[in-house]
């Protein structure tokens, strides 16, 4: 793949007069990790399913992995999303369900087995892979979304909160994954409201505020523009998106 892993140009989504996305333009390198910020209703996962499309655009466009968005069958190859809330089939054993995803996406049951096994024992699910999700915790099944995002080796990979309902230490597997990923110059498109999360993975951090994007650089270049003097992601995410009528905070 030559060119950005991710590419919009005037990017929008209109439901009704509410505006969800508005004129959002990226360029994202391959290989790196782009945290995507902003409050809720801020536009964040409207912008994640139109560039999984899922979602139609009213107006721009948009590449993923070099593909199209209104390409969806040679997208979905391409790319890896994870959803805020993970779609599984609660009556499915976590292998079930990972086999499922495999053959949905063209994987051998050789090749899929073996890969299955490797990301449960990563995410320290092995020992229940034969359970049924029913009864899984909310962390364990995010993990199992997890695993289902990264199964086929995507190019691209999105995740919608990834780590959120997870416990420390399966947290940390998450955000090393996620390194790991870049590292093996996969891109990572990441939503969060961990802050810290984005302040230790993203190359760059893109602020979304009212379908619009309103800030955006290195997490360095963005602290740096706070009154709070360079040091401080939260302090300047919360001024690039305080109200217009509302007094910023002192310094």
């Amino acid at each position: 793949m030559t060119g950005p892993a991710i590419r919009s140009d005037g990017l929008t989504k209109r439901y009704g007069d509410e505006v969800a996305v508005d004129d959002l333009s990226l360029s994202i390198p391959r290989g790196s990790v782009y945290g995507f910020l902003g409050p809720n209703g801020a536009g964040k996962t409207t912008t994640m399913r139109l560039l999984c499309s899922l979602t139609e655009p009213t107006a721009g466009t948009a590449e993923v992995a070099g593909v199209p968005t209104t390409d969806r069958r040679r997208l979905v190859d391409r790319i890896g999303y994870l959803p805020a809330d993970p779609p599984v089939f609660d009556e499915l054993t976590g292998w079930e369900q990972l086999r499922h995803v495999a053959r949905l996406q063209g994987l051998s049951d050789g090749d899929a087995d073996a890969r299955i096994e490797e990301l449960l024992d990563r995410f320290d699910l092995l020992g229940d892979a034969d359970r049924r999700i029913s009864s899984y915790s909310t962390g364990m099944t995010k993990k199992v979304g997890v695993v289902g995002a990264m199964l086929h080796d995507p190019e691209v990979v999105l995740l919608d909160e990834p780590t959120s309902g997870l416990d420390p230490r399966a947290a940390r597997t998450v955000r090393d994954t996620v390194a790991d990923l870049a590292a093996g110059d996969t891109t990572v498109f990441l939503s969060t409201h961990i802050l810290p999360v984005v302040d230790e993975l993203a190359d760059t951090v893109g602020v979304i505020d009212d379908g619009r994007l309103v800030a955006e650089g290195a997490p360095d270049e963005l602290k740096a523009t706070a009154r709070s003097g360079g040091s401080d992601l939260e302090a300047a995410f919360m001024e690039v998106t305080a109200d217009d009528d509302a007094p910023l905070p002192d310094a």
